[in-house]
């Protein structure tokens, strides 16, 4: 059987003890960077959930701002004791209601083409001319997708073609009066016919709405 020394056995003490002393400091040196690794990461994501609600908190006082300013512009836009159109807001002739309902009038956000062919129809009798003919196409179904409301609205056509027949002093109004109309009108061919001592115009043209703003609220997930 082998036999130690003392001091043999003291130099394995002390090698055991060196060893467990490296291997705890190891342990708490790797521990170290580990944590200090995720508080760093923990911090960063902190500044930036910090960053992104100091962003959106002065993107809420902005839009606070701008919706009372809104709203103080609305009520004299619609409060006006004359109508854009130098009409009576109660009132119910040609240019007379207020000036929100004008507006909508004017460019709708839903596709109806009835109401366009009651708008022309309206516009053309009011001022004495016989219409004969209003055609186009009832696209409703088709134009339900282009209705819907988008982050960037444009407008849309709506084409229609309207016969009338008229005397030499009516034909020079009519383009007029589809350039006064409140609702946007692009003419893109007039045909004339006489007939029968009458004048037989036929007017190919365009009007437009345009759908709604998508207002929706929208969330971020900060990462």
């Amino acid at each position: 059987m082998a036999q130690f020394s003392p001091k043999r056995i003291a130099i394995d003490k002390a090698n055991a003890t060196l060893v467990i002393a490296v291997g705890i400091t190891a342990f708490i040196v790797m521990f170290s960077l580990v944590a200090s690794k995720a508080l760093l990461s923990q911090r960063a994501y902190q500044s930036k959930v910090i960053s992104q609600r100091e962003t959106a908190r002065d993107t809420l006082k902005s839009n606070l701002t701008a919706a009372d300013e809104l709203t103080t512009a609305y009520k004299e836009f619609s409060g006006a004791t004359t109508n854009i159109l130098g009409g009576n807001p109660q009132g119910d002739a040609d240019r007379d209601g207020d000036n929100p309902r004008i507006i909508l009038d004017a460019l709708p956000s839903k596709y109806d083409f009835p109401a366009l062919a009651t708008s022309v129809e309206k516009l053309l009798k009011d001022n004495g001319y016989t219409i004969t003919a209003f055609n186009g196409t009832d696209d409703e179904v088709a134009q339900q997708s282009a209705s819907s409301p988008t982050d960037n609205p444009q407008a849309v056509e709506i084409p229609f073609s309207v016969e009338v027949n008229t005397n030499d002093q009516q034909a020079k109004r009519l383009v007029e009066l589809f350039e006064l109309s409140i609702r946007p009108m692009q003419i893109n061919k007039l045909t004339l016919v006489g007939q029968n001592g009458e004048l037989v115009i036929t007017v190919i043209g365009k009007t437009y709405f345009q759908p709604e703003k998508n207002l929706d609220i929208k969330k971020e997930l900060v990462k």
